[in-house]
């Protein structure tokens, strides 16, 4: 094996009212086109779908989607979701949920 330098930033923000504290800063960080990944429909249930969809719509992102993202998502799920960030030109995946 050659050697190599692997790096994996990543944050993670908890807590009641986040999503609208942080969230419409933050993806202005990045590009326009934002995959948005998730789960079951439980996001929907308690609003935060339309809080992030809200905030993402300010900000002027364009937005693909991947629902139905499990714990330890199979290599179907995963090549679905690849394909999806491809066809989207994705900058930036935004994973939102429970599990995310």
């Amino acid at each position: 094996m050659n050697n190599f330098i692997f790096e994996n930033s990543t944050k993670v923000a908890f807590g009641k009212g986040c999503v609208k504290e942080f969230l419409g800063g933050k993806v202005q960080e990045y590009g326009n086109n934002i995959m948005l990944a998730y789960g079951g429909s439980s996001i929907k249930k308690n609003g935060i779908y339309d809080a992030v969809m809200k905030i993402l719509a300010e900000a002027g992102k364009d937005v693909a989607e991947i629902a139905g993202v499990m714990s330890n998502p199979t290599i179907h799920k995963l090549r679905e979701g690849i394909a999806i960030a491809r066809k989207h030109g994705a900058d930036f995946i935004l994973a939102v949920g429970g599990g995310s």
